[in-house]
């Protein structure tokens, strides 16, 4: 377990207090995995579920669920990615199922603009003039280097769940005009948000796109949603940005529209294989930006986390329905 993912005492504490007298509430200390969808499947966690009637981890194995039985009522996972915890095992318990996607959102949309404004205003090229010495002042007056401002730029999203609509906020506030598709196109568009398709309509999202952000949940409908058809759709000088998961996109694909010079390049947080091999074209290519799936990483993590449970289990104790709770079907 990642430091930055480990449960603080004080949470815990927090925990114990609003189950009340009467729940045994049993912190597991052993470490468990808290990268990707996490896993949560140790020893320790597993006989900790035996005959419980709510478990929290980082991600839900098969073996936990199997040791709650019939008395598991509710399951939490402190990560925003489901698919490692969505077995058949949690589906035939009947346990209500909850995840952090909403937690993960403002940290997520942060770095997205951070990877805007690399992309936007020339940085990849900067970065690889540093890296030789070079003063490349010149390629940045000349017109070598595209620059451009948040003001004129189209911003295309991939999923406008809690990350995607947290993303769209701050694009429009800074003036992008601002597009998305998403699995029910029907619902209320959020403010600030031009269009809304459905998940079919991604080639017709990348052609009007300066900057594709992929942000939605991997499921069997979503694995290479950006396909070399969509990336081609892209105008020429176009950016394309990944926080979601590796799946969604054709890696291969993307290398080559890169090193065709079509596209302006990409800041990717997220990767079909984790960590990126040593090798990876990734790792030296001059148009991208590699982040080790850390967009996530905040400090007030356990803040909104601790903050959620309270209120779910405050939800749980009075028979309400609880927040941020996974369709098992649609996988988010």
């Amino acid at each position: 377990m990642r430091p930055v993912w480990s449960i603080p005492d004080e949470s815990t504490a927090a925990i114990r207090v609003a189950f009340g007298r009467g729940w045994d509430v049993v912190s597991v200390a052993t470490p468990g995995s808290s990268d990707g969808d996490g896993g949560g499947g140790s020893a320790d966690a597993i006989r900790a579920a035996v005959g419980a009637e709510v478990y929290m981890g980082w991600g839900v194995a098969a073996p936990v669920v199997r040791a709650g039985g019939s008395t598991l009522k509710w399951v939490h996972t402190a990560a925003a990615g489901v698919g490692g915890s969505l077995t058949p095992d949690l589906a035939a318990s009947g346990a209500t199922f909850t995840n952090s996607s909403a937690v993960h959102a403002e940290p997520i949309a942060d770095w997205t603009i951070a990877a805007i404004g690399y992309c936007a205003r020339g940085f990849h090229a900067a970065v690889r003039a540093q890296t030789h010495g070079a003063w490349a002042k010149d390629a940045f007056t000349d017109g070598s280097v595209h620059v451009r401002e948040y003001a004129q730029l189209r911003v295309g999203l991939v999923g406008l769940g809690g990350i995607g609509r947290a993303i769209a906020r701050r694009c429009a506030a800074l003036g992008m005009v601002v597009r998305a598709v998403r699995r029910r196109p029907e619902l209320p568009r959020p403010d600030g948000i031009v269009w809304v398709g459905n998940q079919g309509e991604v080639a017709r999202l990348a052609s009007e796109s300066d900057v594709l952000v992929i942000a939605a949940p991997r499921t069997a409908q979503t694995e290479r949603i950006v396909d070399a058809a969509v990336l081609e759709a892209l105008p020429e000088g176009a950016h394309v940005l990944n926080v979601a998961r590796g799946e969604l996109l054709d890696e291969e694909a993307l290398l080559t529209q890169l090193d065709s010079g079509r596209l302006g390049g990409c800041a990717l947080d997220v990767f079909a294989t984790e960590p990126l091999p040593a090798g990876h074209p990734f790792w030296t290519h001059p148009r991208v930006l590699v982040t080790p799936h850390v967009s996530a990483v905040s400090s007030l993590f356990w803040e909104r986390e601790t903050t959620l449970i309270l209120d779910n289990i405050q939800r749980y104790l009075a028979g309400m329905e609880l927040q941020n709770i996974v369709d098992l079907e649609s996988g988010y």
